[in-house]
């Protein structure tokens, strides 16, 4: 039994400074429960929302604040730049792909590891 992550579970970045909320889109609509997700689910600005403001100063737009403060950490904007997620659940497929799992991490280009803080909405899945 696997545990798959569903649409509302929140996530968090290790260079964000707030949670974000998943979100899976899916060609149809369920009423029962909510969409399953899987390492796919990983699309900046649709399937992961910013996560308030980011402090990676591999982001640009951070090394550029920083550099006009002097050298002082300016946070500036989150706008995640996403890898697919690992590892997946390789015997749940959801839409075609491994499922996504609590356990699973998703790496922004920027440094971030972002990863599944409060799922929620668990279903087991075989």
């Amino acid at each position: 039994m696997a545990n798959v992550v569903n649409q509302g579970s929140m996530l968090q970045c290790s260079m964000g400074v707030a949670p974000s909320s998943l979100v899976v889109v899916v060609p149809t609509v369920t009423a029962a429960t909510p969409p399953g997700a899987n390492i796919m689910d990983c699309v900046p600005m649709m399937n992961i929302m910013p996560f308030g403001m980011c402090r990676s100063p591999a982001n640009p737009t951070v090394a550029a604040a920083t550099a006009a403060a002097l050298g002082v950490l300016t946070p500036m904007p989150c706008v995640p730049v996403t890898t697919p997620w690992t590892p997946g659940v390789p015997t749940v497929l959801l839409r075609g792909q491994p499922a996504l799992s609590a356990s699973c991490k998703c790496m922004c280009a920027y440094g971030g590891q972002i990863s599944v803080t409060t799922p929620d909405v668990v279903v087991s899945a075989g």
